[in-house]
């Protein structure tokens, strides 16, 4: 049960991002949902992932905030921000990973997280 809803979470971020325009924003969208041992520090993490991944070179999209509410009983929103970022290239997202302004926001906010939830989701269309 717990996949099953994460996978609508995921696939409701990604909805959400894409809209109904027919370019997708990304070949490989990395997805991440946190929830945090304060909930409150929500908005410090979304500052920090705008200032410091959103330009990190080589990311195509990008979008971090809260979980919306809109009276959905089927819709998960046990997490305290959802974030996604997306590249073109494995190398993009590969140098994205080991760039200092990631490592660091990861190793600041890591004690801070009860649990996150991580989804490498590839479009392959053609």
């Amino acid at each position: 049960m717990r996949k099953t809803l994460d996978i609508l979470i995921l696939f409701g971020l990604l909805g959400a991002i894409t809209g109904c325009a027919p370019d997708r924003p990304a070949r490989i969208n990395h997805v991440v949902l946190f929830k945090l041992q304060e909930p409150a520090e929500a908005g410090e993490l979304i500052a920090d992932c705008d200032r410091e991944l959103a330009v990190i070179p080589g990311v195509t999209s990008y979008f971090c905030g809260p979980p919306g509410d809109f009276g959905r009983d089927i819709v998960d929103s046990n997490y305290d921000v959802g974030f996604y970022v997306g590249f073109d290239t494995d190398e993009a997202y590969e140098a994205y990973l080991v760039d200092p302004r990631h490592v660091e926001t990861v190793n600041k906010w890591k004690p801070r997280w009860e649990w996150i939830r991580i989804y490498d989701v590839m479009d392959e269309t053609p």
